[in-house]
């Protein structure tokens, strides 16, 4: 089976409602998106200059009025050459004192991903019905007001990283080089936000970051090069998804750690089709993972009643054939596992979230190739709504291509060199050591099998408590990958990270 390499999180029906006119006269004038003026090409820009309108969000009967900019950040080297141009959208509440305001920068993933995914799907006032079973491409991307958005709480900044959205990398070789990598990248974004708030006048408001998959590994670096690198602090982070630690990955995925990691989530999702469930419903199978069953793969395959044991587990466990399992040294890879658990149906079901299925192109075949349910099945309303709702709600008409998912900064990207794997806990506890009124909430879906809520929960378990205590909480909700595409997962999210911004 063939699976994205893309760590993503990767994800409106709605017309939107615009409601700004505060005098009879002006409302004509003020229902359109502001006018642009001719875009200035100095120097190599090639991204319009902002554009901007007024709009409004319903949320149980009451009305959030606000302001949506979209526009860029240009970043320059120490001798003013342009090396990016790095596009946002940011919505201001109405009558609001900025000083005091709240305002969460917002990060998706991949590497390579652009933030309609937490823009259009999950936090902004708008969003698009997409990511579930039974939804498909050819659905009209209709907006729809979102009411767990988080505007209530914070303003609210949506960030493209270069090469993602509209943002473009500029010039050549090692200068467009350096923003794909995971040291230029945090070095590009940090300069972005302290931009965004400096010339919107915001350093002194209470900054915080969200992050989805590989934008949660971001955010805790993020934070660490802005206290200390840009002078800004920051008052809490949110990982949604994330992967905080790659080294658990190591040769291919075949570390122990991360297989234990990987079957509470298998289980989750077999025991999802009988109907709804909660964390507790799989805590057997947490128990199990990280301890016998770490055990007996410790023991490797040298061991045979390591391995008969293990895989009478795990067929017991996941309902897969004991055969199959003890074939596999009763260590079920992610890909397999999707495809054999329906295939008495044809079906094949996503890595995203294991519950979501859709037809196996190739069902007599030995190994399959199909796009991923979710992940593909999110590209075209989520594209053809990001560029709408940019083009003629905000008003904002940049001539590029938007890339909602790049594969060529994916396949480009710099890890590192060196033995270790990149890692952000290292980062984390500086952030809390260094701050201990920052707060943190790091949340997953059950049934995500691209980044497992227990190989975050392993990483985060070796942060100390002196520094973590009641300051950084772990959820887990129903759903995947992109667990707030489910409407009560989304609800809990909203009603959690009230916590979060409510301890200022």
């Amino acid at each position: 089976m063939h699976l994205k390499p893309i760590l993503l999180a990767a994800l409106l029906a709605v017309t939107p409602a615009l409601a700004f006119a505060q005098e009879q006269g002006e409302a004509e004038t003020r229902d359109r998106p502001a006018r642009q003026a001719p875009a200035e090409r100095r120097d190599g820009v090639q991204l319009p200059p902002p554009a901007s309108t007024a709009g409004a969000v319903d949320i149980g009967g009451s009305k959030l009025s606000y302001r949506v900019t979209a526009g860029s950040i240009d970043i320059r080297d120490g001798e003013g050459r342009l090396t990016a141009e790095v596009a946002y959208t940011a919505y201001v509440l109405d009558g609001q004192d900025g000083a005091r305001r709240p305002v969460t920068f917002a990060f998706n993933g991949g590497p390579g991903a652009s933030s309609a995914y937490l823009h259009l799907a999950a936090i902004g006032p708008k969003r698009v019905l997409t990511g579930n079973e039974g939804d498909v491409p050819s659905r009209p991307p209709v907006l729809q007001d979102n009411p767990e958005t988080w505007l209530g709480l914070t303003d609210l900044v949506f960030i493209d990283p270069p090469g993602t959205g509209y943002s473009r990398a500029a010039g050549t070789g090692d200068a467009a080089r350096q923003h794909f990598s995971v040291d230029g990248d945090i070095a590009v974004l940090a300069r972005v936000v302290q931009r965004w708030l400096a010339e919107s006048g915001r350093l002194g408001a209470p900054t915080y970051l969200v992050g989805e998959s590989y934008g949660g590994f971001r955010v805790p670096k993020l934070a660490a090069r802005l206290q200390t690198g840009e002078g800004v602090g920051v008052s809490g982070l949110m990982l949604l998804s994330p992967v905080v630690d790659f080294g658990t990955r190591t040769r291919g995925g075949d570390g122990v750690l991360a297989v234990a990691a990987r079957l509470p989530s298998f289980v989750a999702v077999v025991r999802e089709r009988k109907g709804p469930l909660s964390r507790d419903a799989v805590k057997d199978a947490e128990a199990y993972a990280f301890g016998e069953y770490l055990v007996d793969l410790a023991r490797g395959d040298a061991d045979p009643e390591a391995v008969r044991r293990r895989s009478a587990r795990v067929a017991e466990l996941t309902g897969l054939p004991e055969d199959f399992v003890r074939r596999s040294g009763g260590r079920i890879e992610t890909g397999p596992y999707l495809r054999e658990l329906f295939r008495d149906r044809e079906r094949v079901a996503s890595a995203y979230d294991g519950s979501v299925t859709s037809p196996d192109p190739y069902p007599t075949s030995l190994r399959s190739s199909y796009e991923d349910p979710v992940l593909d099945g999110m590209v075209a309303p989520l594209t053809s709504a990001a560029i709408a709702y940019t083009r003629d709600v905000i008003g904002w008409k940049p001539s590029g291509r938007y890339e909602l998912l790049s594969r060529d900064v994916n396949r480009r990207w710099n890890w590192g060199s060196g033995l270790n794997p990149p890692e952000a806990v290292g980062e984390l506890r500086s952030v809390l050591g260094l701050d201990p009124t920052v707060r943190v909430v790091v949340a997953h879906g059950l049934t995500d099998l691209v980044t497992t809520y227990m190989e975050t929960k392993a990483a985060l378990d070796r942060i100390p408590a002196s520094l973590a205590g009641e300051r950084l909480r772990f959820a887990v909700y129903p759903g995947g990958h992109m667990f707030y595409s489910r409407d009560e997962s989304r609800k809990a999210l909203r009603a959690d990270i009230g916590w979060l911004y409510g301890a200022r």
